[in-house]
């Protein structure tokens, strides 16, 4: 009793520190592939594909909004002690489509945060990608975990996340576990502040970082998600996300 009890605080907990819960897929119709930010025109709607994704009710959102940058429609993010994301649903077989490659900027580091540490989680961009998986061969602290946030939330986690982060110091390619249950892990995708205010350029095999992160092969990819969030700090952060896509084994050329 005594750790069902202890789960369900830390659901709680890890909602409401509001970094880590992606819904398994929203209600509308999974695509075969990411629709871009830059063949939409700048202003509040998105682009078909993409919808808000609410972390919690208790959380003030990120805002997000499409806006051009160097003659592109990019996705300016605005996080004021937030945390928010957006969110794409999918149905994409990652052996077929294992390169992910995508564009990021961060006009500065959030100076407190450390992914490390459960009371500093927060990222100036995220990359998150969710996947599906047997949930019978969740073990049992991960099922009652899941079954307190689907009962919270009314939301069913995926089987697997990977989300790609911006650290402060741990160095790249560091695999940082989540405290509350061994189904999502952070990446880092880029670390320290010597890209700070300029694009980059990010190509990641989700097959072989699945792998090293969860020690198995991946399911089908469900969604995939960006987020910038400063709720833990309470500080403030401003960044930019431009397309994201899945390749196959080789990139196509520009």
């Amino acid at each position: 009793m005594n750790r069902i009890r202890s789960t369900a605080i830390a659901a709680a907990l890890l909602l409401s520190a509001g970094c880590s819960v992606m819904p398994e897929a929203p209600e509308v119709v999974a695509l075969p592939q990411v629709r871009s930010f830059s063949s939409h025109p700048e202003g509040e709607s998105l682009p078909p594909g993409w919808q808000p994704w609410v972390l919690s009710r208790f959380k003030r959102s990120t805002a997000y909004k499409l806006v051009n940058e160097q003659g592109r429609t990019v996705v300016r993010a605005r996080a004021e002690s937030s945390a928010s994301g957006l969110i794409h649903p999918l149905k994409l077989d990652p052996q077929t489509y294992p390169v992910l490659h995508w564009h990021w900027k961060v006009e500065d580091l959030i100076q407190k945060a450390d992914n490390t540490q459960k009371h500093l989680e927060d990222s100036p961009v995220r990359l998150v990608v969710s996947f599906g998986g047997d949930m019978d061969k969740l073990n049992i602290h991960d099922r009652m975990f899941f079954d307190n946030v689907r009962l919270l939330t009314g939301q069913q986690m995926p089987y697997a996340t990977l989300m790609y982060i911006w650290e402060n110091r741990a160095p790249r390619d560091t695999v940082i576990d989540n405290r509350h249950t061994s189904r999502i892990k952070m990446i880092v995708a880029e670390s320290g502040r010597d890209r700070i205010g300029s694009w980059q350029e990010v190509t990641r095999n989700i097959v072989e970082d699945y792998k090293r992160a969860f020690g198995e092969y991946p399911g089908p990819v469900t969604a995939v998600g960006i987020m910038t969030d400063t709720d833990n700090t309470g500080d403030n952060a401003h960044a930019w996300y431009g397309d994201i896509a899945f390749h196959k084994n080789t990139l196509p050329t520009p």
